[in-house]
């Protein structure tokens, strides 16, 4: 028997409209059952804003389908997203769905801007990810689960582009089995594949769903399963159902005792265990086909935890130290953490927030226990992409924006000043390339100064530092396309024209041996003088780390100047002795010294500590860090020779070759330098006529050979 449902467009209209009559109202503890946070995340060009902006249309948030292809999505509004069909900037959303109240952050999918899924997990409390039925588990996938496996984040899996020639759904699962040792559970099968792709079998209900009526995806038929897929879907079924039994003692007396199980205690069952990281819910469809995504939404709702049922949030007491938890809760004091910083043309200064326990409100103060400061909040928004509506409060669990805040910024914690606690800072990776920029005037280089500070509020991985020597600009990012897009924007967003240097690479300096060393300032001037005198050991430490030690006795060096001498040796450690690049990688102990009763000051000691460091360095054998790379490269077969020939000719150590039985071609996975890639993408289409393609991430810091250290310290 066909069961149609079939939704007719006014009243589907008429039901949203009265949905978000009284969508921002403020939210208690039973309403926040009904309420999502969730990120939406994958490999570039695996379809995530595909995706969002058929959940954006389906629950009416918007009445006309934007096409990333056509550069008309919602959620890429920047210009250069547009132009180019990808996601550089983390848009949020939120929308309605059958009483659920859906709060959506799209996320990039280019390694560049990998910060912007770090900061959008730290507050999210659930995930969809993404996944090209053709390529499956690809490699900034790999990248974006683990993260969300740092922040224990429950996970759904929407194999998407079924309808794609290669797609391989059993392939995909198996490749995420493998990949992330998980335990994929298979909610749907696919009904058809390829250009034969009609809709979805979901073995829960035992029922297909037909996408056949309308291209807009809007109508569907739910029916009987067809007698061709029935052995599949019985066989995923009891697949199923073995996996919960292993997972639930008490659903595995029901099943074992043939109990009827109603879809109700499968759904709370197999809930349970997603919101336990036990699992990941499996489902598919074809986004840019309009087929799935109904079904997708019901199970955001189904699987994906509330606010409720996440963990307390942990914090510290900013006078004692100790540890505080708060509930997601409007009755417990304020926490709220800025995620996300940026500069709105009409607003100014947006901060994101997320709120964790209490309520904000317009108008008030809140008390920025990060830099022990009081704010006004002068107008909070809700945010849908580049649009904004203005709310008077945003209460416990939910995700909103401050326009108003001068000094906070990302990391922050906002909080009650009677009640203060600092919730986890968000960590960023350091930026590994390097550009130098000049302003074409003279008038422009203050214009261009506050740009860049503008853009480094809003991106924790992109540095900047005026050179006074060289009266250079130097603007450091995560990848090629990263700098790219701030240069856009500086052209662009603040009309500011500069001529661009060539890529610099973020070399490290640090030393291999252990070595003593002696700094001594002392000046006479007539009157009183300076005196400073500092005996250090400088020696090898643990990677990407610094330690200063006082080991001095018997007073040598009284306690009121260790402070002035450590700053010295952090000063002195900004520049290093073989090329004057940052030192890393040391231990630096204090061992001995002297001082003078009248003329000792803390500036005598800061400049004996930075000359103590200078000569110990010298004597350390100083070394120098180069980044290295990880990249992947998919490629045909014909090309795999010339490739590894090349990759060889750049100091690469090729890692592996690989071949995955849904691809086609080899992938080849090498480290490589960052110096010796830069512009590879051009290189790599010449060899290929433009049919492979890579990813690369900053892999880890490795001690240059000498021929290197001798071509840098020439060029310095």
């Amino acid at each position: 028997m066909i069961i149609k449902e079939k939704t007719k467009r006014n009243n589907f209209k008429k039901y949203i409209k009265e949905e978000i009559e009284n969508k921002y109202s403020m939210l208690n503890s039973n309403g926040l059952q009904k309420v999502r946070n969730i990120g939406i995340m994958a490999h570039i060009d695996a379809g995530k804003t595909t995706v969002t902006e058929r959940i954006l249309y389906y629950t009416g948030r918007v009445h006309k389908m934007g096409e990333v292809h056509e550069g008309t999505a919602t959620m890429d509004w920047m210009p250069q997203e547009r132009e180019r069909g990808i996601t550089i900037s983390s848009a949020v959303t939120t929308s309605f769905w059958k009483g659920y109240q859906i709060n959506t952050i799209d996320t990039p999918g280019h390694v560049d801007f990998t910060v912007e899924v770090e900061r959008s997990l730290r507050i999210l409390d659930g995930a969809i990810v993404v996944f090209c039925a053709v390529g499956g588990v690809e490699p900034q996938t790999e990248t974006v689960w683990h993260q969300a496996d740092r922040y224990q984040v429950p996970r759904i899996a929407f194999i998407n582009k079924m309808d794609r020639t290669g797609a391989d759904f059993y392939g995909t699962i198996k490749m995420i089995k493998e990949k992330f040792s998980a335990i994929p559970l298979v909610t749907q099968i696919p009904w058809g594949k390829e250009g034969d792709f009609q809709g979805i079998i979901d073995i829960i209900q035992m029922k297909a769903y037909s996408y056949t009526i309308d291209s807009l995806g809007t109508n569907y038929c739910v029916e009987e399963i067809p007698e061709k897929y029935m052995k599949e879907a019985e066989k995923a079924q009891k697949k199923l159902f073995d996996i919960l039994s292993e997972e639930d003692e008490s659903f595995m007396e029901d099943y074992l005792y043939n109990k009827d199980i109603s879809e109700e205690r499968i759904y709370q069952t197999i809930r349970k265990l997603t919101i336990r990281n036990k699992l990941v819910p499996v489902l598919c469809g074809s986004a840019l086909k309009n087929k799935g995504i109904q079904l997708l939404l019901d199970a955001v709702n189904n699987y994906l935890p509330s606010p409720l049922e996440v963990l307390p949030i942990i914090g510290e007491d900013p006078k004692t130290g100790k540890e505080i938890t708060r509930k997601t809760d409007v009755n417990e004091p304020l926490s709220a953490l800025v995620f996300k910083v940026t500069t709105d043309p009409f607003f100014g200064r947006l901060c994101f927030i997320r709120v964790y326990s209490g309520t904000i409100s317009e108008g008030h103060y809140v008390y920025n226990s990060t830099q022990n400061i009081k704010e006004r909040i002068n107008r909070l928004v809700k945010i849908h992409a580049d649009h904004k509506e203005q709310v008077k409060e945003i209460s416990a669990g939910n995700l909103g924006a401050i326009i108003g805040l001068k000094k906070s910024g990302t990391g922050d914690t906002l909080c009650d000043e009677k009640k203060p606690i600092i919730l986890e800072k968000i960590k960023f990776p350091e930026p590994v390339i390097s550009i130098a920029i000049e302003p074409k005037s003279l008038g422009d280089r203050e214009k261009m100064a506050i740009a860049l500070n503008k853009i480094g509020e809003e991106d924790p991985t992109f540095k900047h530092a005026y050179n006074k020597d060289t009266g250079q600009t130097i603007i450091s990012g995560m990848g090629e396309l990263h700098l790219e897009i701030i240069v856009d924007r500086l052209l662009r967003e603040y009309k500011l024209d500069g001529n661009i240097g060539e890529p610099q690479v973020a070399f490290r300096e640090t030393v291999t041996e252990k070595a003593t060393a002696r700094g001594r300032f002392i000046r006479q001037s007539g009157g009183r003088g300076q005196y400073g005198d500092v005996i250090i050991e400088v020696e090898p430490y643990k990677e990407g780390t610094f330690e200063f030690i006082d080991r001095t006795v018997g007073g040598s060096i009284p306690k009121e100047y260790m402070p002035a001498v450590k700053q010295g040796i952090q000063e002195a450690m900004l520049c290093g002795v073989l090329a004057s690049y940052p030192v890393t990688n040391i231990r630096v102990s204090v061992i001995d010294g002297s001082f003078h009763s009248v003329d000792s000051s803390e500036l005598a000691f800061k400049i004996a500590a930075s000359i103590a460091l200078k000569e110990g360095l010298k004597k350390a054998n100083p070394v120098l860090l180069e980044p290295i790379v990880e990249i992947e490269i998919r490629t045909p077969e014909e090309y795999l020779g010339s490739i590894i020939s090349d990759l060889n000719s750049r100091r690469a150590k090729i890692l592996g070759i690989q071949e995955k039985s849904n691809i086609k071609g080899k992938i080849i996975i090498a480290h490589v330098p960052l110096q010796e890639v830069f512009g590879y993408a051009t290189n790599l289409r010449s060899i290929t006529q433009g049919r492979a393609i890579y990813v690369m991430q900053f892999a880890y810091y490795e001690i240059a050979p000498e021929d290197v250290i001798k071509k840098i310290s020439c060029i310095i």
